[in-house]
């Protein structure tokens, strides 16, 4: 199959070399249109106080394979939005936004965005994040106290309980010393940021229904030991982010004992009471008591507590924030923005705030908000989606259908869609993920070690901040997020020697050796049934990936996409360029990414 380039533009800094402006700023922006492409002329369509507003472009330089047209763009507002409008004569114009090429106006959701509200911190870019269930990860034995009355005792090796009201008070015991002692195996991986699910203590092991916000559950070492596990992680470079649940409480929080206890007290303004003895509670589950952030008092409150744990002797580097999507919005009433702007307010430049959201995040995801997402609805449904063999497997979180084979086709619509409705810097900083503490693990979903090695390619060379959930590395399964949450198999060999932790490794240091793959762009180039192809590039350097789950017909490349036959540099396998073609080879499934 013969490919052809297609214009292209996108947010990373080949294409804008200012990736934090400030208002008043002109920023240069610059499309490629290749050689043989009909155009005109090319303009550059901002939104300026809602008003559309055009810039004409002009060619700034041309390369072996394209003409770059360059237009300066003013950046009047905070979240400034543009297309491309390119006139082809008499072959009538066409628009190129980030959703991609349309011969009919497109809405301004998919159009570019350059904002002002500043992204991530720097070391985001770098990131590969370890999430770290701390019941399950490893024991320190130096947490000498009887299980907590209302837990279940079990053996490190014992058989999780996945369904029932045992799943949530089964209890392993592991503490974040043994976290803080395991340290230089995710060293030797390649990780450098470790996410904790809730360390408050709570009448539950996943910690989410917190009885405070004031302390560190004794059961896991208490204060002491995460101040300790922040510092040892610092000491090696690494970073911990921790989990807040700002959308509720559990039912055994002091805030909300005091609530049910007085209503005349400050904290029943936290809360959803209902004047009859009742409450608002998280779809319904009593134990989950809802947050009111209509409060003053709670923000107040709340902050405080984010802020807390960021500052020394604790030092957290960020937060994942647990049901992100629902905080604030009760009813008729919203507060969402505002819950995510204040708690923006608290991270200051170094530290990362990112988001639990399973299904469209983009109006969720202005900018001046979340700095990221967990990528479920963008990144990791259509990669399970893609990749699983399966007609019905797995139930799929936040849908009630099994898990079903879908062609590539579909994949890169839905990756490019998400892509598309948020700025650039957000696409690069939110978290994409296989597997999580909510969700089957990726084994499960594609059940052979050759599939999972697809997407953990895809994970590590798709824009974001790729994260695993802990055991992923080694193969273990789960066929539901209670399921998932198995106890790192520390005295296992064999799984240890499983061929998924070489794959996990070595992408991770092809991530860290390659800028591009790190804050390069993403340039679709192809999707078929069973296979992917896209580009990532910086100024330093281009790197051509393939992904696919079968054989397929060989796709060919115009050959002035490289200098010289390209190098491999992960998966092996030779590409051949003559004078008018790259030929790329066809087998799957596998992963390949070759230096241009």
């Amino acid at each position: 199959m013969k490919l052809a380039l297609v214009p292209h533009h996108d947010g990373s800094a080949l294409h804008v070399p200012e990736q934090r402006p400030s208002l008043g700023d002109i920023v240069p922006v610059y499309v490629r249109l290749p050689h043989d492409y009909p155009v005109e002329a090319v303009y550059a369509r901002s939104v300026y106080d809602g008003e559309p507003r055009y810039a004409q472009a002009v060619v700034d330089h041309q390369d072996a394979l394209e003409v770059w047209w360059r237009a300066d763009l003013l950046v009047h507002n905070s979240d400034t939005r543009y297309r491309f409008l390119l006139d082809r004569g008499d072959g009538g114009h066409i628009w190129l936004h980030a959703g991609g090429l349309s011969d009919h106006d497109p809405t301004d959701a998919t159009d570019f965005r350059l904002t002002t509200f500043g992204g991530p911190p720097a070391w985001v870019d770098d990131a590969v994040i370890y999430q770290i269930f701390p019941d399950r990860f490893a024991r320190s034995g130096q947490v000498d106290l009887p299980a907590p009355e209302w837990a279940l005792p079990a053996q490190w090796n014992d058989k999780v309980i996945d369904r029932g009201p045992q799943a949530g008070i089964q209890f392993y015991g592991g503490d974040l010393y043994g976290i803080a002692d395991r340290l230089d195996y995710l060293v030797k991986l390649g990780v450098d940021v470790v996410y904790l699910t809730p360390f408050f203590p709570a009448a539950s092991n996943h910690r989410y229904n917190a009885t405070s916000f004031d302390q560190v559950d004794p059961h896991l070492g208490g204060d002491a030991a995460l101040a300790a596990l922040t510092a040892a992680a610092h000491q090696r470079g690494m970073r911990v982010i921790g989990d807040l649940t700002t959308n509720h409480s559990g039912d055994t929080h002091e805030w909300f004992r005091r609530a049910m206890a007085d209503p005349s007290s400050p904290e029943a303004s936290y809360y959803y009471l209902t004047g009859d003895g009742g409450y608002v509670s998280w779809f319904d589950v009593p134990s989950l008591p809802k947050l009111n952030w209509s409060s003053p008092e709670l923000r107040e409150r709340v902050l405080a507590v984010a802020s807390r744990w960021l500052r020394q002797p604790y030092g957290l580097d960020g937060w994942r924030i647990d049901v992100a999507n629902m905080t604030g919005r009760q009813g008729a009433e919203d507060h969402y923005h505002e819950a995510a702007r204040a708690l923006r307010g608290v991270v200051d430049g170094e530290k990362f705030l990112f988001a639990e959201h399973f299904h469209d995040y983009t109006a969720d995801l202005p900018g001046d908000g979340w700095q990221g997402v967990m990528n479920y609805a963008g990144f990791a449904k259509p990669v399970w989606s893609w990749l699983t063999p399966y007609q019905r497997g797995p139930i799929i979180p936040g849908i009630p259908l099994p898990l079903r084979a879908l062609p590539g086709e579909r994949t890169a619509q839905t990756m490019r869609a998400f892509a598309a409705g948020v700025p650039w810097w957000a696409t690069n900083a939110n978290v994409t993920l296989l597997s999580s503490h909510d969700s089957p693990r990726i084994r499960t979903f594609l059940g052979t070690a050759d599939r999972v090695a697809v997407a953990a390619g895809l994970l590590f060379t798709y824009p974001g901040t790729p994260m695993m959930f802990m055991g992923d590395e080694i193969g273990i399964e789960g066929a539901n997020g209670e399921d998932a949450r198995v106890p790192m198999p520390w005295d296992d060999p064999v799984r240890f020697a499983e061929p998924t932790y070489d794959v996990y490794r070595e992408l991770i240091a092809l991530r860290r050796a390659h800028p591009a793959l790190r804050t390069g762009g993403l340039r679709w180039l192809h999707a078929g049934p069973d296979v992917l192809l896209y580009l990532r590039e910086s100024p330093e350097e281009r790197l051509l990936i393939l992904a696919s789950r079968a054989p397929h017909t060989p796709l060919h490349l115009p050959a002035a996409l490289a200098r010289d036959t390209p190098h491999n540099v992960y998966g092996g396998a030779h590409a051949t360029l003559d004078s008018e073609t790259l030929t790329l080879p066809a087998d799957g499934p596998t992963f390949q990414v070759w230096s241009l």
